[in-house]
């Protein structure tokens, strides 16, 4: 990804963070995603825990649609994590969504504000990310 975005650093919006940034955030992430899914198991059905997963969830659905198919097609090129986005997220994170609500881990207006707010502050993490990026 950072040999990627330093390729197309003239055609992105702000200039990319670094190797280094990039593959922290994508570990701290990574880590985290781990923490929520384990305490989600461990606490159950309607633990803030599962409210969490559930907002992360939505967040790498959402994350076929912005930016990995967007950029493949402005691009004209292979966007790293496109095919494992479209092959795997997209059928994965839909069905776990829809079976975490069938199944009531997740329910109502809660659930519903979990779906829109954790994206949105993964989204702000991104964007502080790309604005370090931008004056370096």
């Amino acid at each position: 990804m950072p040999a990627w975005a330093a390729q197309h650093a003239e055609r992105l919006p702000l200039n990319p963070p670094g190797a280094g940034v990039i593959y922290t955030a994508l570990l701290l992430l990574t880590l985290f995603a781990f923490a929520v899914t384990f305490l989600s198991a461990r606490k159950g059905k309607q633990s803030v825990w599962a409210y969490l997963l559930f907002g992360g969830i939505v967040a790498m659905l959402l994350n076929v649609f912005v930016p990995h198919v967007p950029a493949t097609l402005v691009f004209h090129s292979y966007t790293p994590g496109v095919v494992t986005a479209v092959l795997i997220n997209l059928p994965l994170m839909t069905w776990l969504a829809l079976s975490s609500v069938r199944e009531e881990w997740v329910s109502g207006v809660k659930a519903l504000a979990f779906a829109v707010l954790v994206p949105l502050g993964l989204a702000g993490i991104i964007a502080a990310l790309f604005a370090i990026g931008s004056r370096t």
